[in-house]
């Protein structure tokens, strides 16, 4: 059996693995149910037990498939759903929320996320999160693709007890390490990493496939490793095959040295301003 998966410590003290289960994209073809499902319980089996999903995905049939893969499991799984912008005014992320605990088949979230800003002010959305996590609905809340300025805003509107962030980072997506990761450290703030090895092109990548040879992995499993290499961040890597789950798994043992470091710095530059936030 692997070593337990690291964990990262949330604001409220609440230990979570480094290294979960994105589910964006399942739930879209019934032929791929079943697969979806069984990746999601191997995951479980080695120790990824954060699984993300959000009531977007697939239209809530990404939720069914949590449902069908956490069943009888529930108290070993921390589970995040998102709420979209358009569900985030007070009464409808209630009734949003209800709508994914049905669809989950349990009765709280561990941590529930706004998905991306909208034009509901900030202040009404924390309120609800807020009356959700006082009914036991939801235990944590946080936010998703919100950049400094966001982040900023959010304090102002009494959001202190936000948990993470996630957003996008991998090697080809670096931005967030100029301002928003440094702010996020400062405040003890991990942010959740998605798309962690890009749209598939740094499974391929030339570059990061040097730094693989030399370690026996692949090219995947060292874009993965680079990201989780902060200890401040949570990967959430979708996989629906056996083998691309214990790959997953198995990056988190990958130890990249300085020497891969700097050359992984040298083909994907981190940033030297700011940069605008990127959202997939």
């Amino acid at each position: 059996m692997p070593d337990p998966v690291r964990t990262t410590r949330l604001p409220s003290g609440i230990d979570v693995p480094v290294l979960g289960l994105g589910t964006w994209k399942m739930g879209e073809d019934r032929r791929r149910h079943a697969d979806e499902v069984a990746a999601l319980k191997l995951g479980l089996d080695l120790g990824m037990t954060l699984v993300d999903t959000a009531e977007m995905y697939a239209s809530g049939g990404s939720e069914e498939v949590v449902r069908e893969a956490i069943a009888g499991r529930r108290d070993a799984v921390f589970l995040v759903s998102k709420v979209l912008p358009s569900n985030s005014s007070r009464a409808s992320t209630m009734r949003a929320c209800e709508a994914s605990l049905k669809r989950l088949g349990t009765d709280r979230l561990d941590l529930y996320l706004l998905h991306w800003r909208g034009g509901v002010p900030l202040a009404e959305t924390v309120q609800a999160f807020e009356t959700l996590k006082a009914a036991g609905k939801i235990l944590n809340w946080g936010v998703s693709n919100f950049d400094t300025e966001d982040m900023e805003e959010l304090t102002d509107s009494d959001g202190s007890a936000v948990q993470t962030n996630q957003v996008l980072y991998n090697l080809s997506a670096r931005g967030i390490e100029y301002d928003l990761l440094p702010q996020a450290v400062a405040r003890g703030l991990p942010l959740m990493a998605y798309s962690p090895v890009g749209q598939g092109d740094l499974t391929t990548d030339g570059r990061i496939g040097k730094v693989a040879a030399r370690h026996g992995v692949s090219a995947a499993q060292v874009a993965l490793a680079w990201v989780m290499r902060h200890p401040h961040v949570i990967a959430i890597p979708k996989a629906t095959r056996p083998e691309h789950v214990r790959d997953n798994r198995a990056a988190l043992d990958l130890k990249l040295t300085p020497a891969d470091l700097a050359e992984l710095d040298a083909a994907f530059p981190p940033p030297r301003r700011k940069q605008r936030l990127e959202m997939i």
